[in-house]
C-alpha cells in the first residue's frame, strides 16, 4: 500500500517522467490506481464506471511504446478519469439519467480524443448530479458521491465525482465541465485544483445535453458559456492537460486557435490584481473572505500589486440565469417529456414555472451580456487578474437545499454567484486550495483572467499554490 499511495498521489507530470524513465510501467501504474479505487471508492462513490480490460490492454501497448522512446507521446501510459456526461467511445456515459443508464457512445468528445491521442488511458468515469444541473453530486443511476473531507457533505457539482476522485488519489488528472461553477465549486469543496478555460479555447462538444446522448449542438446560451477543462491536484498538471485539449476542432466552429500556455515565463510583478469578497446577491462566509484576503496578501508578499476593488458584477448572477434559460426551460422540458418523472425530486424542484422572455427578451439579454463583457473588459485593462471566492460557503450537507451565512438562510444555488459571472463573461478561471474552515473543510480561491489569457491565470494559480500550500490529502482512510 505505501508504494500504491506514493504513485497515486504523485503529480501527473511526475508520473509521466517516471514512465519515460522506465522507473514504473504503465501496467503497474494502472493497476495501482485500480487498487486504490477498489480500496476506497465504496466510501465516497466517486467512480461509477471502471474501464479495466481496455485500460490494461492500452497500458501494455503504452509500455511497448515507452520501450521505444521515439514513439512515446506526451501522456504515454498515464491513467486519467473523465466526468460521466462527457462522452467516451466504448465506455458507458449516462449523464446521471435513468434513460441513459446503459448508454455506450461510439466516439470520444474532442477533448477526450486529444488526451487519448496524447497517450492517456481512461481508467474511470466519475459521478455527477443528474444532467450536470446541481451543486451536489447525486443521481438516480449511481446515487450520491460523498466529500472525502467529511462524508456527510457534498463534493460539489457538477464535476463532484471528478473532484472527489482526484482528492482520494483515484487518478492524477481528470476532465470536467463548467457552465456555472461546475469545475470550480467541486475543486473548492474537495481541496483540488481546476481550470475553467475561457470561451472559445477548448471544444465543448461531447458534453451531453439533457437526455440527448450524442453530439447534439447546444443552444446559443449554453454553447457561449459551457466549457470543458482539466482538473487535478497540482497546477502544473492543469497546464499540461490544457495545452493538449485547446484549439479548433471541425465539430466546434466557435473554438479559436490559441497559444500554448507557458505560465513559468510570466513575470508576475508586471501584473496588477484586484480582489473582492462581496458584491453579489448573497454574502460570502467570513472564513472564505479571510482566505481570499490571505491570497491577496500572499501575492503582495511576492511583489504582485493587489488592490481591493470589486468589478462591475452586481447584476451578473441574475443576467446569467436569464440568459441561460430565456425560454423558461421549455426546450429542456420538451426533450425530457414524461421521462422527467424518472428524475429525482430535487432536480424537478429546479423546474418551477419560469418566465419565457421570448425572442425580443432573449435579444435584449444578449445585448445586456455584451455590454457587461465590455464594461468588465475595461475594468480588467488595469486589473488583468481578479482574485475572489469560488462560492459563498464551503461544502454543504448531503441533501441540503439551503445554507446559512451569518445567521441568514439562503438557497444553495444562490451561493454560486462568485462563479457564474465568470461564465457569463466567458473568461478563464482557476481554483487553488487556500486553507480550511473551522470544520476542517477545504476553501479554494478563484483566479480570473482576461479572455484568452489562460497562461496568466495559470501563472498566478501556480504562485498561490506555492505560497498557500496547495493540495493536502483528505483524512479519509480505507
Amino acid at each position: 500500500m505505501p508504494i500504491v499511495d506514493e504513485l497515486c498521489f504523485a503529480p501527473a507530470a511526475r508520473l509521466v517522467s517516471l514512465l519515460r524513465a522506465r522507473e514504473v510501467s504503465s501496467t503497474e501504474l494502472v493497476a495501482a490506481f485500480f487498487e486504490r479505487i477498489e480500496t476506497l471508492n465504496h466510501k465516497v462513490n466517486a467512480v461509477v464506471t471502471l474501464v479495466e480490460e481496455r485500460a490494461l490492454e492500452e497500458a501494455e501497448e503504452a509500455d511497448r511504446r515507452l520501450a521505444q522512446t521515439r514513439d512515446a507521446r506526451p501522456l504515454e501510459g498515464l491513467p486519467i478519469s473523465i466526468k460521466d456526461h462527457i462522452v467516451t467511445a466504448g465506455v458507458r456515459s449516462t449523464n446521471g439519467m435513468k434513460i441513459l443508464e446503459h448508454h455506450v457512445p461510439d466516439r470520444d468528445a474532442p477533448a477526450v480524443e486529444r488526451l487519448r491521442a496524447a497517450g492517456a488511458i481512461v481508467i474511470a468515469k466519475t459521478n455527477l448530479p443528474e444532467m450536470a444541473m446541481d451543486y451536489d453530486c447525486d443521481n438516480p443511476v449511481f446515487g450520491a458521491t460523498r466529500n472525502p473531507w467529511n462524508l456527510e457533505r457534498v463534493p460539489g457539482g457538477s464535476s463532484g465525482g471528478e473532484a472527489a476522485a482526484l482528492a482520494c488519489g483515484f487518478s492524477p488528472l481528470g476532465l470536467g465541465s463548467d457552465i456555472g461553477g461546475s469545475i470550480r465549486v467541486p475543486s473548492h469543496f474537495c481541496g483540488v485544483v481546476g481550470l475553467k478555460p475561457g470561451w472559445g479555447t477548448v471544444p465543448p462538444n461531447g458534453a451531453m445535453v439533457g437526455p440527448i446522448p450524442e453530439f447534439t449542438p447546444m443552444a446559443p446560451p449554453w454553447i457561449e458559456m459551457a466549457v470543458l477543462g482539466p482538473m487535478a491536484r497540482f497546477v502544473d498538471d492543469l497546464t499540461l492537460a490544457y495545452n493538449l485539449v485547446r484549439g479548433p476542432h471541425p465539430s466546434s466552429p466557435h473554438t479559436a486557435p490559441s497559444a500554448q500556455a507557458r505560465p513559468e515565463q510570466v513575470d508576475l510583478k508586471r501584473l496588477r490584481c484586484a480582489f473582492f469578497t462581496s458584491g453579489g446577491p448573497m454574502p460570502v462566509a467570513p472564513e472564505i473572505r479571510t482566505a481570499v484576503e490571505g491570497a491577496a496578501r500572499a501575492l503582495n508578499k511576492i511583489g504582485v500589486p493587489v488592490d481591493q476593488k470589486t468589478p462591475p458584477i452586481a447584476d451578473a448572477a441574475a443576467l446569467w440565469i436569464r440568459y441561460l434559460t430565456p425560454d423558461g426551460n421549455k426546450l429542456l422540458l420538451a426533450m425530457l417529456g414524461n421521462n422527467l418523472k424518472l428524475s429525482r425530486e430535487r432536480l424537478r424542484l429546479l423546474f418551477p414555472p419560469m418566465p419565457d422572455i421570448g425572442a425580443s427578451g432573449f435579444f435584449a439579454a444578449a445585448v445586456e451580456r455584451d455590454a457587461f463583457r465590455a464594461e468588465l473588459a475595461i475594468f480588467m485593462e488595469r486589473h488583468p487578474v481578479i482574485i475572489c471566492p469560488v462560492s459563498c460557503t464551503t461544502a454543504f450537507a448531503q441533501g441540503g437545499l439551503a445554507v446559512e451565512v451569518e445567521g441568514q438562510t439562503w438557497p444553495v444555488h444562490s451561493a454560486g454567484w462568485p462563479s457564474t459571472w465568470v461564465n457569463l463573461a466567458g473568461l478563464p478561471a482557476a481554483v487553488v486550495p487556500a486553507g480550511r474552515d473551522r470544520e476542517g473543510l477545504p476553501i479554494g480561491v478563484q483566479i480570473v483572467g482576461r479572455a484568452f489569457e489562460e497562461e496568466t491565470v495559470l501563472a498566478v494559480a501556480r504562485a498561490l499554490e506555492s505560497e498557500l500550500g496547495g493540495y493536502q490529502r483528505p483524512p479519509i482512510q480505507a
